[in-house]
């Protein structure tokens, strides 16, 4: 894959994570700084971190329980990624960390990220 199509893919998984979150119920608050995407819940100030890394073409997400990895599977039109870790898709991932976090199921739409 080349660095152009890994900025395209990491560029609109962002921006869908952006768009879900505009349109969820939940009171999350977000912060972009280039390819670093920082999720607030405003119930505790809790976060979770989504960022590039392009020495190994991966998208890293921190939250309160770990690091995780993850890796393109595909460069179709819609970038899916999945967690090294835990092979599970971005969505899922990220619904799942911020539903630990929030103490409560989120569940959030982001189309083309599993």
């Amino acid at each position: 894959m080349s660095q152009a199509q890994y900025n395209a893919a990491i560029e609109q998984s962002l921006a869908a994570i952006e768009d879900a979150l505009d349109h969820c119920p939940w009171d999350i608050d977000y912060e972009r700084n280039d390819a670093v995407l920082t999720l607030t819940l405003e119930s505790n100030g809790s976060q979770v971190i989504l960022s590039r890394q392009s020495a190994t073409e991966q998208l890293w997400l921190a939250a309160k329980s770990g690091g995780y990895h993850c890796t393109l599977e595909n460069t179709g039109k819609l970038p899916a990624w999945k967690c090294t870790t835990t092979g599970e898709s971005l969505s899922a991932l990220l619904n799942r960390v911020l539903s630990e976090q929030q103490d409560e199921p989120i569940s959030l739409n982001i189309e083309g990220n599993d």
